[in-house]
């Protein structure tokens, strides 16, 4: 199984071991992942919702119900590539 250590909330180790070892280790593991969402290295873990939530990527962006952050304008869907520019908020082609 998959487990994630928080320490005040925040995720601060996942690895990879049976429950048995798990409980040897002391400390606060949770099981990954969790209603939905996966567990990483500074994500946090929502007690209440039972959920990981990935740090947020850009000061504009919003947490939507399935707690994924979301830019305040959708990415264009045309097969470029793009990347987020929080100044202008807008996505930006990147021209090869």
């Amino acid at each position: 199984m998959l487990f994630a250590k928080i320490e005040n909330g925040i995720v601060t180790n996942v690895e990879v071991a049976e429950q048995s070892h798990i409980d040897r280790l002391g400390g606060t593991y949770i099981a990954t992942p969790r209603n939905g969402t996966n567990a990483g290295i500074g994500f946090t873990y929502d007690a209440t919702k039972d959920v990981f939530i990935a740090p947020k990527p850009y000061p504009s962006w919003v947490l939507d119900s399935t707690y994924t952050w979301q830019a305040p304008t959708a990415m264009p869907t045309d097969n470029n590539k793009y990347y987020w520019d929080e100044e202008s908020l807008k996505w930006v082609k990147i021209s090869l």
